[in-house]
C-alpha cells in the first residue's frame, strides 16, 4: 500500500524563531509541512495527530526544537506523516463507524432499563413492608401561617380592647 517509507528528523527551531513567541507552535506544524511538501516531493500533505500533540505538548511558545517523523507516500500521491514510535490510526469505514454507534445506543437503552428496574425494586420492597406492618405513620402538618395583615388588625382589635377597659 505505501510506496515510499522514510523517517525524518525534523529541525523546527530554525522556523519558529522567526515568529512572535506566541505562535511559534503553529509555525512548527507549518514548518512539518512544508518540510514534508518539500522533501517527499507531494503538495498533498497530511501531519497526524500524534506530531501535533507532541508540538503543542508543552504549550504555543515552547515547541519542540526537532522531531523525529515517520512519513508514508501512498501510491496516489497523499503523504501521511506520524510520530515516530506512534501507532497510525485505523480508518474506519461508514458501515463500521455506524455499527458501533448502534452498539453504544443499546447499551445506553439496557443500562436506562437496568436502573428502572433497580428504582421500581425499592419500591416494591417500602410497600410490602407497609402492608406487613399494617400501621400507618401520620404526617406531621406545618403549622398555619397568618398573613401580616391579619395580625396587624388583631393587635389594633387588642389595643382597642385594652384602651375600652382602661377608659372605664
Amino acid at each position: 500500500m505505501a510506496e515510499i517509507e522514510r523517517i525524518y528528523t525534523i529541525p523546527l527551531r530554525r522556523e519558529f524563531l522567526k515568529v512572535p513567541k506566541y505562535k511559534r507552535a503553529k509555525k512548527s506544524v507549518k514548518a512539518v509541512k512544508e518540510f514534508l511538501i518539500k522533501h517527499m516531493k507531494s503538495t498533498d500533505v497530511a501531519v497526524g495527530n500524534s506530531i501535533n500533540l507532541e508540538i503543542w505538548k508543552h504549550g504555543a511558545e515552547n515547541p519542540p526544537h526537532h522531531i523525529k517523523v515517520s512519513v508514508k507516500k501512498e501510491k496516489d500521491g497523499k503523504v501521511r506523516a506520524e510520530l515516530f514510535g506512534a501507532k497510525p490510526k485505523k480508518e474506519e469505514t461508514k458501515k463500521e463507524k455506524k455499527a458501533k454507534k448502534q452498539e453504544k445506543a443499546e447499551k445506553k437503552k439496557e443500562q436506562k432499563e437496568t436502573e428502572k428496574e433497580k428504582k421500581e425494586e425499592p419500591k416494591e420492597k417500602k410497600t410490602e413492608m407497609a402492608k406487613g406492618t399494617k400501621t400507618k405513620q401520620k404526617k406531621n402538618k406545618p403549622a398555619e401561617k397568618t398573613s401580616k395583615k391579619a395580625d396587624k388588625k388583631e393587635s389594633k382589635k387588642a389595643k382597642s380592647s385594652r384602651k375600652k377597659s382602661s377608659k372605664e
